[in-house]
């Protein structure tokens, strides 16, 4: 029976204390770390973390804020690092219109790219939507062949989450879950398939109850875990056990 949890989405290399915060969530029954890329310039440092650490696995790609930085050249270089069974996917990757819409065309540009990418590696793919559903939506019907497709940070309503289950694809929840006004949030939770769920913290951001205003770390992902369950009303290891096989069938971790 599987009662640790997994940390699927860390910022551990944005971290003060990247060494202190592994060390403690592996401490505290946090036994898997997968950690994204976001810029280009930390392809490199994101394959490397992964290479010094077991059970820390990583993702490689390019965050839609920073698609303007984006080289074709990139592409071959995540193929050769992905050859290594530690980068277990792409991302994280898709569209984010809350902070600037100059550059949407650019960003799905990108996106595409990087599907394509997976798709061709076998890899999933690790998806940020902010404020982008309809779009992030319909490139991902129409260019996803083979990916399996994790929601990062899920920000939908229940409607939408029910639309993106019907694709057959993972909602993953963070720290956002256990804030009190949080309540679209709450609702997905309690409606979404549990064999569809995975947990993160998206550290060091969004910090979960009650340590909010402080810097986030994967070891905090029990306090998610603890939240789901308590709006579910079912057994906090039932959902350790169930969102970690859930992590380890997507990410073959």
């Amino acid at each position: 029976m599987t009662n640790y949890l997994i940390d699927t989405h860390a910022h551990i290399d944005m971290l003060e204390g990247m060494e202190g915060a592994i060390k403690n969530a592996f401490d505290n029954n946090v036994k898997k770390i997968i950690v994204p890329c976001a810029y280009p310039k930390d392809v490199e440092k994101i394959y490397e973390i992964a290479q010094r650490h077991d059970n820390v696995f990583g993702l490689l790609g390019v965050h839609p804020s920073e698609a303007q930085d984006w080289e074709d050249s990139l592409i071959n270089k995540i193929k050769e690092y992905a050859k290594n069974p530690k980068i277990v996917g792409i991302g994280e990757i898709g569209l984010d219109y809350y902070w600037d819409k100059s550059f949407n065309d650019i960003q799905k540009d990108v996106f595409i790219k990087q599907i394509k990418l997976a798709n061709e590696l076998n890899l999933p793919i690790c998806i940020h939507d902010r404020e982008a559903h309809k779009d992030t939506f319909d490139i991902l019907k129409e260019h996803n062949k083979n990916s399996t497709v994790v929601m990062h940070c899920f920000s939908g309503s229940v409607e939408f989450a029910r639309e993106c289950i019907k694709e057959g694809w993972y909602l993953a929840l963070g720290g956002v879950v256990t804030f009190k006004n949080a309540v679209k949030m709450k609702e997905v939770a309690k409606d979404i398939p549990l064999d569809r769920l995975l947990l993160e913290t998206d550290c060091p951001y969004l910090t979960p109850v009650p340590f909010r205003g402080k810097e986030n770390q994967p070891a905090y992902v029990s306090y998610v875990a603890e939240e789901i369950a308590k709006i579910r009303e079912i057994p906090v290891e039932k959902i350790a056990e169930i969102t970690s096989q859930n992590a380890e069938k997507v990410y073959n971790i």
